[in-house]
Formats: structure tokens, C-alpha cells, sequence
């Protein structure tokens, strides 16, 4: 029987990453009952990490792009976690989104949106989660965005 998770990955053009190993003296995610709290996930893109500062050197598309791509971190994660088994998803609980910004920028929803807008995408209304999107002055490595996640698995 296909899957459906994966179809519509497939469908959107997406292909998943290999989770990422932990940068630092962390696990990449904890199980705790139900939940699922998806470590930090940051920008990566086919050439390496995507590094930049929204407001100064990067523009909104560019900064939704690098949301995305933590999406699909994040997403790569949880398909461990579910033991390959992304069907075993029953909601996206909630998203932390980073955005490297300068101070007077103030459009980091817009950007983190690249990532709710991904797990809308491809998990439909149980993809609909609680957000936080905020600024910093600079986040790991120098990269634009870094996401975490908690999502409820069956």
C-alpha cells in the first residue's frame, strides 16, 4: 500500500533529506507519550547551510525558502522518530521559527510561514499548528532561520 505522506512529498516536488545529525551535545528528538520535540533545525540548502540576515543581505522569498527547508529538517526528523512511518502523524502541534534579522526588521511571520505553509502542504488540516515566529540578532553557524517542533504521533 503507498503512502500516503510520501505521495504527496512526491506530488509537491519534495524530496526529504537524511536527518540531520546534532551539531552540539543534543539529541536530535525526544518521545515523550504522544509528543514528538523536534531539536532546532536550521537552514540547509543543495549547496550548504543558507546563511544570511533578513533586512540586510537577505529579502522575504529568500528567508521563506530558508523556512522551508527546516520544514522539511523537521520533517525528516519526525520520519525517524515514526520509524519511517510519517502516517503515524496525527497533528503538528506547534512550531518555534528564529529568524536572523536585523532590529528593525519585523516581517519574520512572513518568513516562517515558508515552514507552516510546507506542513499544511503536505499534512493538510493536521499540519495546522500554534506558532511562534520572533527575531535574532544571530543564530548558529550564521544562518538565516532555525525551527523547532512539537508534533503528536499515534
Amino acid at each position: 500500500m503507498t503512502n500516503p505522506i510520501e505521495t504527496r512529498l512526491s506530488e509537491l516536488g519534495l524530496t526529504l533529506p537524511d536527518a540531520p545529525a546534532p551539531a552540539a551535545n543534543y539529541v536530535p528528538f525526544v518521545q515523550s507519550g504522544a509528543l514528538v520535540f523536534v531539536s532546532g533545525q536550521i537552514s540547509t540548502g543543495a549547496d550548504g547551510l543558507i546563511c544570511g540576515k533578513l533586512g540586510a543581505d537577505m529579502d522575504i522569498a529568500q528567508g521563506t525558502a530558508a523556512a522551508k527547508s527546516c520544514a522539511l529538517a523537521l520533517i525528516a526528523q519526525l520520519r525517524v522518530a515514526c520509524g519511517g512511518d510519517l502516517t503515524r502523524l496525527k497533528r503538528v502541534v506547534k512550531l518555534t521559527g528564529f529568524v536572523n534579522c536585523t532590529a528593525d526588521f519585523t516581517d519574520q511571520p512572513k518568513v516562517v510561514n515558508g515552514a507552516s505553509d510546507l506542513m499544511v502542504a503536505v499534512f493538510g488540516e493536521a499540519g495546522r499548528h500554534a506558532r511562534v515566529a520572533v527575531g535574532a540578532p544571530s543564530l548558529p553557524l550564521g544562518v538565516a532561520v532555525e525551527i523547532d517542533g512539537i508534533f503528536e504521533i499515534g
